[in-house]
């Protein structure tokens, strides 16, 4: 990489990186994107997207994100299989550490880490990841229609993906760890208002079941009983919640108390000029690679703007 400061670097490789690449590319500004420890982001991770405008017969996530980074090189961006390490966004230009040694410049930032799904850490979680497990009903619900299906998770997220799937499936587990829900009282009055959900109190995932073809049930526990039963089903969600990947900016830009960076509303701009945060790094509420992409536009779109002012600043 060079050692002159670069005018536009892009940390993640999802979606919205991509697409703030794209953007940063064609505007001119050489962009510079640093993939991360997972080339690609979350949907590295799903089989069929059928939600993206573009693809009518659907894609392959892995293939999507390939097509991205294509389309991205195509208008001259760079990309390097790095990671970032630490930065420091006290003085500017900015100083990032890559790969723990390599230290390098940048007159703007785009941060596009992403943010990872939270799991159970039962060993089938990964033996049937996309083969029924899933973290996302919006993503994936379409393909459990008219199937039996769990969720398992107390907060707002769960009581979505439950009510979500309640109108694509004829029965929906949902699978609560204490007596009570953490959910705002409007979505818990959802859930139990709706008559093809069952609410299994007290009770944890001891093993998913399944074979070769996928998913076909999962045995709880009942942690005040102990009592075991298995449920039969095709379709098992997580919605313990997701943990933006944004440790290394810790006490360097604003973030809420979870770890989400916080931006101006309506734009990507974070606390400090010249740093922007776009898809799920920012965003708890849609995590979407629709949403991701269009923050991506958004953050080089800011940063070209920033940019340019400071051109014009130092013309005069």
């Amino acid at each position: 990489m060079s050692k002159e400061p670069l005018k536009v670097l892009i940390i993640g490789s999802g979606p919205a990186g991509y697409t703030a690449a794209i953007y940063a590319a064609r505007a001119g500004l050489k962009p510079v994107l640093l993939t991360g420890g997972e080339p690609g982001g979350q949907l590295t991770t799903t089989n069929d997207v059928e939600n993206f405008p573009g693809y009518p017969d659907g894609v392959n996530g892995p293939q999507m994100m390939v097509d991205l980074q294509k389309q991205a090189e195509r208008f001259g961006t760079e990309i390097h299989y790095k990671l970032v390490t630490a930065v420091d966004f006290s003085t500017y230009p900015f100083k990032l550490t890559v790969d723990g040694k390599e230290e390098i410049i940048a007159e703007s930032v785009i941060i596009a880490t992403g943010a990872t799904a939270k799991y159970l850490g039962i060993p089938s979680e990964k033996t049937f990841t996309n083969k029924g497990v899933s973290a996302c009903a919006v993503c994936d619900g379409y393909f459990y229609r008219g199937k039996q299906v769990a969720v398992v998770g107390a907060g707002d997220s769960a009581a979505e993906e439950a009510t979500y799937l309640s109108k694509l499936c004829p029965k929906v587990h949902l699978i609560v760890r204490r007596d009570e829900m953490r959910a705002s009282k409007i979505m818990q009055q959802r859930v139990l208002n709706t008559p093809n959900i069952e609410v299994h109190w007290n009770t944890e995932t001891e093993e998913i079941l399944g074979d070769d073809a996928g998913v076909r049930g999962v045995r709880v526990v009942n942690n005040k009983t102990g009592e075991k039963k298995e449920l039969a089903i095709e379709g098992f969600f997580l919605a313990i919640g997701h943990k933006p990947n944004t440790d290394i900016f810790k006490g360097q830009i604003d973030m809420d108390e979870t770890g989400y960076i916080i931006v101006k509303p309506g734009t990507t701009k974070t606390n400090i000029e010249g740093v922007y945060a776009v898809g799920d790094a920012a965003d708890k509420v849609y995590r979407q690679a629709i949403t991701a992409a269009g923050t991506g536009c958004m953050g080089a779109l800011d940063a070209e703007k920033f940019l340019a002012a400071k051109e014009a600043d130092a013309v005069h």
